[in-house]
């Protein structure tokens, strides 16, 4: 049990109404929960430790409702590439891992979003298939094929991370039997049920992929798998405008099976007709933001105000490790918030309030966590962070909200906790494991990368330069 006193709270409320901030309290009950909060000073006698904040920040976690977290040993690859020239590098560089590289991949990627402010994040684990794009049949080729503990052991280092987690898996349809793809996906979704403590696992998903696929009996199938499992869909689409038309078409593919839902999600979102906006409005489907990694794909800029004013659910996302590079979820925010106001020539398009609660309470409204995570409210987990504006000092605070978006960044974080317990402290994170992790994920990266001819520049761990000169993430 633990009492935030001396805090400046966001609270980041669905109630327009409610205040953007107030000084004051919160606390959290022995099971991690929110128990209490209010301006002022907090009643005498509640139980637990104490934590003066001195009128630092606490806000709620941030929510990544788009994530691939295996994905943090490829940072800073295929640098000048788009969205399919990228993936075919990053699956190439996958070939040669092994499962229990997954594990440690991604037991780095949910740690490091940890550190740095993230608390939720629906994760798109590695399919058993690894592949690369086929730009002939814009389609995903197999270049190896796994058992399923290549995607158990990644639910595994979920689990051990400490962050809570949506489980996306791909059927891998098209390159597997359809039994064999059911039966992969039920096998999957009992071991997360099994292994993972309730209050960590956020829910299962499918991995949608449609855009990927060359026929519409993909949808059917992903139907079929949420319908069986009682679980949602998020699925990659119009993210690039290479070959645009091909993804678009495949669009009508997903509403005539009737996958279109409060429970589906359209990842990125970046060039839809408006038949396709007006029918993700009419359905109530959600779309799910990543501002940086569409802009380090050159993928092109979403018109997120304009699916915010038809009414649609918008989130946001970190995407890869490999794509924003930086896992910053307020860099995230920023990028967004400037390229929509740059695009519509407008700085009051899109308020600082607003890409708050779309990466925080707005991204878990996206997947249907909203009584769960993305708000400091009585009932949820207590899932904060503090930021100190005066270190480094971001000057006075006209107004809070606008000073934690747009002047504060990963320098200010000080404290993360997931359930009331901290994680995170300062950049570092205090898991057991958290040293071993980023030491595996660069030895178990090298290995599997090396298997396709890609070799890093610069080995820091023999302190010595390579003797290959090109572009890292290019093979030698």
């Amino acid at each position: 049990m633990i009492t935030f006193t001396d805090a400046l709270v966001l609270p980041v409320s669905a109630d327009p109404a409610a205040p953007a901030w107030f000084h004051g309290w919160v606390h959290v009950d022995e099971a991690g929960i929110i128990a209490g909060l209010g301006p002022g000073d907090p009643p005498l006698g509640l139980p637990g430790e104490v934590h003066d904040l001195g009128g630092a920040i606490l806000a709620p976690g941030f929510v990544s409702a788009h994530s691939h977290l295996f994905t943090a040993g490829m940072r800073g690859t295929a640098p000048d590439d788009t969205l399919y020239g990228w993936v075919s590098t990053l699956g190439e560089m996958m070939v040669g891992a092994e499962a229990e590289d997954l594990y440690w991949f991604t037991l780095a990627g949910c740690l490091d979003f940890l550190r740095n402010g993230v608390t939720s994040a629906y994760n798109f684990t590695q399919s058993r298939v690894v592949a690369v794009f086929d730009h002939a049949s814009s389609t995903l080729v197999a270049e190896r094929v796994h058992d399923v503990d290549f995607v158990t052991r990644q639910i595994d280092a979920q689990a051990d991370s400490g962050l809570r987690c949506v489980t996306s898996t791909r059927l891998d349809d098209e390159q597997l039997p359809e039994a064999e793809c059911f039966d992969a996906f039920a096998h999957v979704t009992e071991h997360r049920l099994r292994t993972v403590p309730r209050e960590l696992d956020l829910g299962g998903s499918v991995f949608g992929s449609v855009q990927w696929s060359s026929s519409p009996v993909t949808a059917e199938r992903e139907l079929h798998a949420m319908a069986t499992h009682g679980v949602g869909n998020q699925a990659h689409f119009v993210e690039t405008a290479e070959q645009l038309e091909v993804q678009r078409a495949k669009f009508d593919w997903y509403d005539r099976a009737g996958v279109l839902g409060p429970d589906f999600a359209f990842g990125h979102f970046v060039h839809p007709t408006d038949h396709m906006v007006r029918r993700v409005a009419e359905t109530d489907s959600a779309v799910i933001w990543q501002a940086t990694s569409n802009g380090r794909l050159g993928s092109g800029i979403a018109d997120i105000t304009r699916y915010r004013d038809a009414g649609i659910r918008v989130g946001m996302g970190l995407d890869d490790q490999s794509c924003t590079d930086v896992s910053d979820p307020f860099q995230n925010m920023r990028i967004g918030l400037y390229t929509q106001r740059a695009v519509h020539c407008d700085a009051a398009v899109l308020a600082a309030r607003e890409v708050l609660h779309m990466h925080t309470l707005g991204a878990a409204e996206a997947l249907g966590l909203s009584d769960r995570v993305g708000s400091v409210e009585v009932g949820k987990h207590a899932d904060l962070v503090v930021v100190d504006p005066t270190s480094p000092a971001t000057g006075p605070i006209w107004d809070p909200v606008a000073t934690y978006v747009l002047a504060c960044s990963l320098r200010n974080l000080t404290h993360v906790y997931v359930g009331g317990r901290l994680v995170a402290e300062g950049a570092r994170s205090l898991h057991p494991l958290a040293d071993e992790a980023d030491a595996q994920l660069t030895e178990r990266m090298v290995r599997s990368a090396r298997t396709r001819g890609f070799i890093p520049a610069f080995d820091r761990s023999a302190s010595t330069t390579s003797t290959v000169t090109p572009l890292i993430g290019v093979p030698s």
